[in-house]
């Protein structure tokens, strides 16, 4: 009889603590997918660190900090994709692995005007993965977005969000707007620059590049320059050492000429004797009887295009390729005129 009691009190005992324990609450649907995408990527995102040499009063060189941000595993080559205002000014290169490895890196090469850099690792490569690439066309506004990154040196932090907008323009480090660029509401912060930002299938869609921001920290705008644009600048910077663009063969005006002359266009600048856009007849700038200066040939269309200034000109330009044929339209002494001229190869 005693054993059976003490039965019944070892029962009434677990169930009540059974009931004061706290219940484990099961990770919802979303959640379960964010961690899945956070441990896809987890060996596929790295710290960039970038160092100056710089020389003291008695000249002695010393490395000095320049700046930092993440960057994210492209190939199984060792290629590391950043931004190019990460690495900007930079003599030596760091990147700190997810193991916490530091090693060095050289500089492939860099496109000023899409912010973009990539770096190559020295060493083991082993534990290291590409991030799957997937493609900015098919992006929804409202979409789930995953962005991991390095603000304020914290590694591997990792912000969720939407897709807030698609389309936007942004001016980037080179002087030229950024088009096409992904908004999203996910915290970006300083650090994050370079980082990836992927869909809910830990596809990569972009790379984070800027915030909104009046007090230099996240307000729930941060901009991406898309997967497609990167698709197509990284693969010729590991080939080649930078982009290999189509263009005129012909030297412009800045900006700022014509906007205090008030002409809206591109001037040319000068010609190349000898070359399809000299035989094609457009001209530089030329001088009068005095040696003067004066404007000959304005670029203001190219095809269907309207050029109303050098941004204009760049960007259309990024939808042809070499070889391809285009009309320009010009104006010179106020008469339109049409010139069908073939694309060639800027380095």
């Amino acid at each position: 009889m005693r054993v059976i009691k003490n039965w019944k009190l070892m029962m009434l005992f677990l169930i009540i603590v059974g009931f004061c324990r706290p219940a484990i609450s099961a990770l919802t649907e979303d959640e379960q997918n964010t961690i899945s995408v956070v441990k896809q990527s987890a060996n596929s995102v790295v710290f960039v660190t970038n160092i100056q040499l710089v020389r003291d009063f008695f000249f002695q060189e010393e490395q000095v900090a320049r700046g930092s941000g993440s960057g994210f595993v492209w190939d199984n080559s060792g290629h590391i994709v950043t931004n190019y205002h990460v690495i900007e000014e930079g003599d030596i290169f760091a990147v700190t692995l997810p193991n916490q490895q530091h090693r060095k890196a050289r500089l492939v090469g860099k496109e000023i005007n899409k912010d973009i850099a990539v770096l190559q690792i020295e060493g083991d490569l082993k534990g290291l993965f590409p991030l799957k690439v997937g493609s900015s066309k098919t992006l929804q506004v409202g979409q789930k977005v995953v962005a991991i990154g390095n603000p304020f040196g914290f590694d591997h932090t990792v912000t969720t969000g939407i897709v807030s907008a698609l389309g936007r323009q942004m001016m980037g480090i080179g002087g030229v707007t950024i088009r096409d660029m992904i908004q999203t509401d996910a915290s970006i912060n300083p650090g994050n620059s370079g980082g990836p930002l992927l869909n809910s299938d830990g596809e990569l869609i972009g790379m984070n590049t800027m915030i909104y921001s009046r007090t230099g920290t996240s307000s729930g705008i941060g901009f991406a320059v898309p997967v497609d644009t990167i698709k197509k600048i990284v693969p010729q910077i590991i080939k080649y050492g930078k982009v290999i663009r189509p263009g005129i063969g012909i030297s412009l005006l800045p900006d700022q000429y014509t906007q205090r002359l008030d002409i809206e266009g591109v001037i040319v600048a000068e010609v190349p004797r000898g070359s399809e856009a000299y035989r094609a007849g457009i001209r530089g700038l030329g001088r009068d009887e005095y040696g003067r200066l004066y404007i000959r040939d304005v670029i203001v269309g190219i095809d269907k295009h309207k050029i109303t200034s050098y941004d204009d000109l760049y960007n259309t330009l990024d939808n042809y390729r070499i070889g391809d044929r285009v009309t320009l339209t010009l104006i010179r002494d106020r008469k339109e005129r049409k010139i069908p001229i073939r694309l060639v190869r800027i380095d």
